[in-house]
């Protein structure tokens, strides 16, 4: 089946800004919504990209937006806050949506790690939401679970890259969780081609870069790479557990104790996993030193725009 119109529900995010260039690259139609349309300004200039603003909460939405589709992608996910609206809401409510619409393609973000019996409510509801859409076998569903996304505008080693721009040493919580990050563009490319594949229906696949670290390799990588070599300070897991609490209260948490149980799930593939497709996947120390090298204003500004949302 040609998929020409496409609808990507969170696109304006940052796996969004990868996938849906990659499929305006490949000539489809993307429709893209948000809230605020001048927060996807980036997308606009596009060929074959639409950004519109709407609510895809509210009732009726999704089911406007999915008509005239072939293919609803839902790139939506959060790391503090309501995960039941986000995770498992909403995509029923993109079942209920290519229902009414007769869109049977769905292709869908989960996590790595996510199970029923997970320690935080990040995982556990991202689980439920994921087997939600596997569960209607009247649609053509497939999953994704990465391990943590890295790429320019990524909040994960730029975070610590701009903390070591201002504090004398990091301390670090969860010092030795466990991560196997891949590459935003292969992310992209990996969705881009399932969408047409049609042995990928029912299934999921789990989503890592060739190298495994912990959270600690990963801050000194940023670190060293960003040009300012910081001491990393390892908190015991009764310490990590404190700080996390403490920065749940502050306004736009860094970190929350639901973050703290995340990670005591090894964020890694099972041995031997690849990237299907045949999509080779980039290495970190290939990619990341680019995008996390001190750079003058100018260099600089796109990336202040894109993490104001602007």
């Amino acid at each position: 089946m040609k998929f020409a119109n496409v609808l990507v529900v969170g696109g304006s995010g940052f796996i969004g800004r990868h996938l849906v260039a990659e499929l305006a690259r490949r000539s489809i139609n993307v429709t893209v919504p948000s809230r605020r349309r001048e927060r996807a300004k980036h997308l606009i200039l596009l060929p074959t990209v639409e950004v519109v603003e709407a609510d895809v909460n509210a009732p009726g939405v999704l089911e406007r937006l999915a008509r005239g589709c072939q293919a609803v992608i839902n790139l939506v996910g959060i790391l503090h806050g309501r995960f039941r609206d986000a995770h498992v809401e909403l995509p029923l409510k993109i079942v209920s949506a290519c229902r009414a619409a007769g869109v049977k393609r769905v292709l869908h973000i989960s996590a790595l790690g996510a199970s029923a019996g997970a320690p935080s409510g990040y995982l556990r509801t991202k689980a439920i939401g994921e087997q939600a859409l596997l569960d209607a076998d009247d649609l053509d569903v497939t999953t994704f679970r990465p391990s943590v996304v890295f790429g320019p505008e990524d909040r994960f080693l730029n975070l610590f890259a701009m903390l070591a721009r201002f504090l004398p040493a990091l301390v670090l919580a969860c010092p030795r969780a466990r991560f196997q990050p891949v590459y935003v563009g292969d992310v992209a490319r990996v969705m881009a081609t399932a969408l047409g594949e049609r042995s990928s229906h029912g299934k999921s696949y789990e989503l890592c870069g060739p190298g495994k670290y912990s959270l600690e390799e990963l801050v000194e990588l940023a670190c060293a790479a960003s040009g300012r070599r910081r001491p990393v300070i390892g908190l015991s897991d009764r310490l990590s557990y404190l700080q996390a609490w403490l920065m749940e209260w502050s306004p736009g948490p860094l970190m929350t104790r639901d973050n703290y149980f995340s990670m005591q799930v090894p964020n890694v593939c099972a041995e031997g996993c690849t990237l299907p497709f045949g999509i080779v996947p980039q290495a970190l120390e290939a990619i990341a030193p680019a995008y996390l090298a001190p750079s003058g204003p100018r260099e600089r500004y796109p990336q202040l725009r894109w993490r104001a949302r602007r």
